[in-house]
């Protein structure tokens, strides 16, 4: 767990609302996720200025329980010929808490550390958190992704 900071980002993807209840963020975000590997999006969205995945969960109603939006998608340089079926959102420069999930990304890598996360004494600021998908992700099975989480 490291302090950082992060600059602002424009990330282009797609996205749904959701919920840690039972049966919906479960269900609904690796929905999501098939949906974005198996149409492609990622080569769909123009201007992206590198190759690394954001899954973004921003929107909160409230804290981890209440209804939040997760976007997966990639940070662009630009807004010009952005496809309409894509989510745009802002993300302002904030500090963050620094997280590393390491193993399978595809099982339960992401959401242990998440567990981890959610009983840790942290400031957090339920603005907009971030999980981070770059080189060293990309042997899914046994990689390493960076979850950024909101902090005062």
């Amino acid at each position: 767990m490291t302090n950082t900071k992060k600059e602002e980002l424009t990330i282009v993807g797609i996205a749904t609302r959701t919920s840690n209840e039972p049966g919906k963020g479960d269900k609904d975000i690796p929905n999501l996720w098939e949906k974005f590997m198996a149409e492609n999006i990622m080569n769909r969205i123009p201007n992206k200025v590198d190759h690394t995945i954001y899954a973004i969960y921003t929107d909160y109603e409230g804290n981890q329980t209440q209804p939040y939006t997760v976007v997966i998608g990639c940070n662009v340089s630009s807004l010009d010929n952005i496809p309409e079926d894509m989510t745009v959102k802002i993300v302002p420069e904030s500090n963050y808490t620094q997280f590393i999930a390491k193993g399978d990304l595809t099982k339960d890598a992401i959401i242990n550390t998440w567990m981890e996360i959610w009983n840790t004494d942290l400031n957090r600021t339920f603005t907009t958190d971030i999980e981070i998908y770059g080189e060293k992700a990309m042997n899914p099975t046994n990689g390493e992704a960076e979850i950024l989480v909101a902090t005062v």
